[in-house]
């Protein structure tokens, strides 16, 4: 399966996009290794990894291996692609609701809330509405 896929796909906030990015392509050795790099420029400490559905379920899962389960530091929410933010401001509001969490995603189609970071920041398209 390509990573990287044209055509015409809708988003899961019901964006029209050209292109996407399709994580089901990549294996579990190469999701441990993203998460390995992760942990690498991330240095602050969480008390668990939590994926969002669904996408962000397996990062998730490898990334609780570094997990204290300190109940006094904070959730790290992690996602596959973040488009909109959208998806990542819903869940930290629904689930995290003191905010004591912080966010990762893989990729980024535009430029993520302040207090989440992306791996891989993709250049913002000033004709491209998100």
């Amino acid at each position: 399966m390509n990573i990287f896929q044209q055509g015409d796909f809708k988003s899961h906030a019901g964006l029209d996009l050209s292109w996407k990015i399709e994580c089901d392509g990549i294996s579990n050795k190469e999701w441990k290794c993203i998460a390995e790099i992760i942990m690498d420029l991330e240095k602050r400490p969480f008390q668990a990894a939590i994926g969002i559905p669904r996408g962000g379920l397996i990062l998730g899962t490898y990334l609780n291996q570094y997990s204290t389960q300190n109940i006094k530091v904070p959730y790290l929410i992690v996602d596959d692609v973040l488009t909109t933010g959208g998806s990542m401001e819903t869940f930290r509001e629904e689930s995290f609701s003191d905010k004591n969490s912080f966010g990762w995603v893989v990729f980024a189609r535009n430029i993520p809330p302040s207090w989440c970071k992306a791996l891989f920041q993709m250049p913002t398209n000033p004709n491209e509405k998100l």
